[in-house]
């Protein structure tokens, strides 16, 4: 099977996720800067899960940009992914709503942690269905980057109870370590 429905499908789940997000936001019932000033917290988490979003959106076009086809464990690793990433909104609305609570800032680490192990079996899906000389499998190698950001959104998790600022700090810094899109990918397509 080819690739384009796959990632018509992922597009398409992302970009609700995000709208839900933005519609999650409230309005601040005053009209000054104390009422804005309230709103903080939530708005630069909000851009936190919406960074995250965006780089899973940017990375999943990569990685299919580099994907032949697709099989029924393929779609079934994306689904799965995609299932994590819905929990998005969820967790941004609950850590944003208390915030530097443990609870909700583990529970948001989670869901990340949780998206990440999702992305790694679906490239490890892919990369099975076409093989280690896969262009795929060329550009990822032994994936350094995700395994570190798994270790940070683990470590982030359970630090969310010793203090939620270091966990949203890892969170952060995993966010600013993929910022960029994937450019081992990018490098892999460019040398063919």
């Amino acid at each position: 099977m080819r690739t384009t429905r796959l990632e018509a499908f992922s597009d398409g789940v992302i970009a609700i996720l995000i709208t839900i997000m933005v519609l999650e936001l409230k309005v601040p019932e005053a009209n000054d800067w104390e009422a804005l000033r309230h709103t903080v917290f939530t708005l630069l988490l909000y851009l936190m899960s919406f960074v995250f979003l965006g780089i899973y959106w940017s990375n999943h076009h990569h990685m299919f940009h580099a994907t032949e086809h697709v099989s029924g464990s393929v779609l079934w690793a994306n689904l799965h992914l995609m299932f994590w990433l819905s929990l998005v909104p969820f967790v941004t609305t609950w850590m944003g709503e208390h915030h530097f609570a443990s609870l909700p800032t583990a529970i948001y680490g989670v869901v990340l942690l949780a998206a990440a192990a999702a992305y790694t079996i679906l490239q490890m899906r892919i990369i099975a269905l076409e093989g280690r000389s896969s262009r795929l499998a060329s550009a990822v190698g032994n994936d350094l980057k995700g395994k570190i950001s798994l270790a940070m959104y683990a470590a982030g998790v359970g630090l969310a109870f010793v203090n939620p600022l270091i966990a949203d700090a890892l969170y952060a810094t995993v966010a600013l370590i993929w910022l960029v899109p994937d450019k081992r990918i990018e490098a892999t397509l460019v040398a063919e």
